[in-house]
């Protein structure tokens, strides 16, 4: 039996971290999860048994970090599956990262690789702690030891600009205004702080917000969808979701029930 529970950050961490969730089955069949890009970077851990995963066709490491993906990837697993994972808001895992965020895009990045101590600590206490709680608990308190002071006029430039994206705006010099920054530079910090450049995470809220409407309106056609999402057309919309889902839109509708993890 799967049991997923989602679990909101404490008040002083929700600006930085989305959720956690925690993923429990016991000796699950083999079966196959298709994870697309959603916008956001995660921290993950096995505690059980490893998914094997179709973009580098290897197993996926104990721990680690998932950068900003543009593209889908297969998950197969089998046994008893035991993950914990801390989903960061788009800008939030620079607060506690002190690296470029660049660096991670499309890639997981395993915690042995980044030296980290006090990430393979929180490894180690996550292991020993079965009650979800108390891993919350944990994770906080590694988060709250972690916090950097940002240079906040940037953190907050980004922020702002990322609020203009959730409201719909996609044209890059006119975020790049709304942050105060010339193009070049927009581009740079964005990537930091972001962890992929804006063209890329454009495509991926665009996709996003196709799916949210979808999952309000299933019958809405097409062109109306690609209209309202920003797309030039039907087969712009129609490239864009093969190349993120591996889907056509019609497909995607008949295999499963659409749904955003970024607007919902």
């Amino acid at each position: 039996m799967d049991n997923f529970q989602i679990i909101q950050p404490s008040t002083l961490l929700a600006p930085y971290v989305k959720h956690y969730w925690f993923l429990k089955s016991n000796n699950a069949s083999q079966a196959c999860e298709r994870v697309i890009p959603d916008g956001f970077i995660c921290l993950m851990f096995h505690r059980g048994e490893r998914l094997f995963s179709s973009s580098n066709n290897k197993l996926q490491p104990k721990a680690f970090l998932s950068g900003q993906k543009t593209g889908y990837t297969d998950l197969f697993y089998t046994g008893n599956i035991d993950i914990v994972a801390i989903v960061f808001q788009p800008v939030g895992a620079k607060a506690f990262f002190n690296l470029p965020l660049m660096v991670l895009n499309e890639q997981t990045v395993a915690i042995n690789d980044l030296n980290d101590t006090q990430l393979a600590e929180l490894e180690n206490r996550l292991s020993d702690s079965s009650d979800i709680g108390s891993c919350v608990l944990l994770i906080e308190q590694f988060l709250h030891k972690r916090f950097d002071t940002l240079a906040t006029h940037n953190w907050k430039r980004i922020n702002t600009v990322l609020q203009s994206v959730y409201y719909g705006q996609q044209n890059i010099d006119a975020l790049a205004q709304t942050a105060c920054l010339g193009y070049k530079q927009f581009k740079r910090i964005f990537a930091e702080y972001v962890g992929a450049n804006p063209k890329d995470y454009l495509r991926v809220v665009r996709f996003q917000k196709a799916l949210h409407i979808l999952q309000l309106q299933p019958t809405i056609s097409l062109t109306q969808l690609a209209y309202e999402c920003g797309y030039y057309d039907q087969s712009h919309l129609i490239k864009e979701f093969k190349t993120l889902s591996g889907y056509t839109p019609t497909a995607y509708l008949s295999i499963c029930a659409p749904y955003s993890d970024y607007f919902s």
